[in-house]
């Protein structure tokens, strides 16, 4: 069965850094209910292999579940056997890449240079985080996009919010990675709902005024 971040992502992936396994469920539900279909647990959150398990168990399957903070190759399997279908991390390395991609699984694997980026994509990924993105840049994504293989996702990770959305996209963005701006621990759900249904409304705006599609 395909899951919504198969090929070119065009996502809003929500970051849940933090989140325990307690209410994970209650939290995912906000997030899917306000639009989100990608939603990631870091793996230096709390017990994050509990609430993985228990995010997935909870929201509808055409909402991606994701392990955050991958490093390892020992790390994708658990991650898969709790029920993860996108494995995010904040670097390239080309080990975890090939693992998580021979497992079915997608993989957003992290770079922060075009060399980063050609070196994840030959080792088969198709997706990019843009990690940490304000350390690139909207002008140095652009620059990117003229020598990366047509029908690469590229996803900015770090410092993302509703008023720099249209840059990024204009940028050449196909997908973004929301974190504190989004949820951070503590934040109550009424607060989460309100957050969400901003960026889902500024993510609307953007991506009809440039044409794409979530």
């Amino acid at each position: 069965m395909k899951t919504p971040a198969e090929g070119r992502t065009r996502l809003l992936i929500a970051i849940l850094r933090g989140v325990t396994d307690r209410e994970v469920a209650e939290v995912g539900g906000c997030l899917y209910d306000a639009g989100f279909r990608a939603l990631e647990v870091p793996l230096n959150s709390p017990d994050p292999l509990r609430s993985i398990a228990a995010l997935r168990a909870a929201i509808p399957l055409d909402c991606a579940v994701g392990a955050g903070t991958v490093l390892t190759i020992e790390q994708v399997r658990r991650c898969r056997d709790a029920g993860a279908e996108m494995i995010i991390s904040p670097n390239t390395d080309p080990r975890v890449i090939r693992e998580t991609v021979s497992l079915g699984m997608q993989t957003i694997p992290g770079a922060v240079t075009p060399t980063e980026a050609f070196a994840a994509i030959a080792a088969g990924a198709r997706n990019i985080k843009i990690f940490p993105a304000d350390q690139v840049g909207p002008a140095g994504l652009k620059a990117w996009t003229a020598v990366l293989p047509h029908g690469t996702g590229l996803l900015p990770v770090g410092g993302v919010d509703a008023s720099n959305m249209g840059s990024w996209r204009a940028a050449g963005a196909t997908g973004l990675g929301i974190g504190s701006s989004l949820y951070r621990v503590g934040v109550e759900i009424d607060e989460l709902r309100r957050r969400a249904a901003g960026i889902m409304s500024a993510w609307g705006t953007v991506t009809t005024t440039s044409g794409g599609a979530t």
